[in-house]
């Protein structure tokens, strides 16, 4: 702990004139002049593939790997997957539209999973909504065994296919999307718990969690993601851009989330519909629910739906957003200010304020008969909640990324922020 944070510290120490979470403004720190926000940061080791038109040339995905690829304008792509005939398996794909692309309100990504008979497995669909805000928006798909179903429960080759939800459809720019997809797969349990979802839950709208908010700066990416506990949390977004935080959630445990957007400092008139939208995504990086929040100008405020306490048996609910809460692990928030905002109300930044509520006690959840893919996905550990309470992603990303945001001026400010990282790391390695 005490080798974390003096790295932090020292890092933080070379960068005190930067405002956090801005990453977008780097080099504009360095010219004087303003930047668009930043794109989406896919993660360090993500490997490139090609989507293949038939089915027959699919590149084979391994579950906890994660891969880069793009989608056409118009037609499908395929993947793979080898699965067994025992364990669950995820598959959820991030389209990132280019900067100053164009979107309709009923375009988006479809995600779709068939088994080599062409039976379908699920089907999902993220659309980018009233705003017409190009940002990252994900769609995962799922080949589930349960007792409840009867369709693709056979181990072999399973099919994976991304489309554009509106592919012929007017307003959008015909430009290829960069895709991030990761695979998971979830064991199976060693026994069989019940076919339904709990039917007694506290469904009341909590209050909004109170307080002074502290300062957290988003990440720019699932991988990045910024850990946020219980509590209150500000950061400053702008038109286009879009950050993400990951809150642990254990076994039993239930999430509220309200965003509050700040009133504009430079004045103007107007309003946007949907002009803050807050994702919430699970572990797998499946929707779970979203709250948009319009703008005129003045101090708006939103709150995501009530949601279920964490249970391995909500998989069996009706609703959607109930089933999504099927495991613990870190789920994640997404918030995007839409391009249009800065049309009446100038490119900020805006204030932003999550309020973040996490009630229950954790208890235990299934007994699972082996691992999952990536191992610990879908739990919380001790470090989990370190890096929540501290707001630094596996122990020190998040000051990495303050370091690349200061655009620092001299190389010697940079090398004392690497030398420590090396003396961690050295650390780490002999401890």
């Amino acid at each position: 702990m005490g080798v974390r944070l003096g790295a932090v510290a020292v890092v933080l120490g070379t960068t005190a004139a930067v405002a956090p979470g801005q990453a977008a403004l780097a080099a504009a720190g360095a010219s004087g002049t303003a930047q668009s926000p930043s794109p989406y940061a896919f993660a360090d080791d993500a490997r490139s593939v090609k989507g293949a038109r038939s089915t027959a040339d699919a590149v084979v995905l391994t579950p906890g790997t994660t891969y880069k690829s793009s989608l056409p304008s118009s037609g499908k792509v395929s993947y793979s997957l080898q699965l067994d005939a025992t364990s669950n398996a995820y598959v959820s794909v991030t389209a990132v539209p280019s900067p100053g692309s164009t979107v309709s309100v009923i375009d988006g990504l479809k995600v779709s999973v068939q088994d080599d008979d062409g039976t379908s497995c699920s089907s999902d669909v993220a659309n980018f909504g009233a705003a017409r805000s190009p940002h990252p928006i994900a769609a995962w798909g799922r080949r589930e065994i349960s007792p409840t179903k009867s369709l693709c429960r056979q181990a072999g080759t399973y099919y994976v296919t991304v489309e554009r939800a509106d592919p012929e459809g007017e307003g959008s720019s015909p430009d290829a999307w960069d895709l991030e997809i990761v695979a998971m797969t979830e064991p199976r349990t060693a026994k069989t718990g019940p076919t339904s979802a709990p039917e007694v839950w506290n469904s009341a709208t909590p209050q909004p969690l109170l307080g002074k908010a502290e300062h957290r700066p988003g990440g720019a990416g699932f991988a990045g993601a910024t850990p946020l506990d219980q509590g209150v949390w500000r950061d400053d977004i702008r038109p286009g851009e879009t950050l993400f935080y990951e809150v642990p959630v254990d076994w039993g445990q239930q999430l509220q989330v309200t965003a509050d957007l700040g009133s504009s400092a430079s004045g103007g008139t107007g309003y946007t519909p949907d002009a803050l939208d807050l994702d919430l995504y699970n572990p797998a990086r499946g929707r779970v629910a979203d709250v948009g929040v319009g703008y005129n100008g003045g101090q708006k405020s939103g709150s995501l739906p009530p949601l279920p306490p964490v249970d391995h048996a909500n998989r069996y609910a009706v609703i959607g957003q109930v089933g999504a809460m099927r495991f613990a692990g870190s789920y994640y928030l997404v918030a995007h200010l839409a391009e249009s905002v800065a049309d009446s109300f100038g490119d900020g930044p805006f204030p932003m304020t999550l309020r973040v509520r996490v009630s229950g006690q954790p208890r235990s959840g299934p007994d699972y008969v082996g691992e999952s893919e990536p191992k610990g996905v879908f739990a919380v550990s001790d470090e989990d909640r370190e890096a929540a309470a501290e707001g630094v992603a596996g122990g020190d990303d998040t000051a990495m990324r303050v370091v690349a945001v200061g655009g620092i001026g001299t190389g010697s400010a940079l090398l004392v922020g690497l030398g420590v990282w090396t003396v961690v790391a050295r650390r780490r390695s002999t401890g």
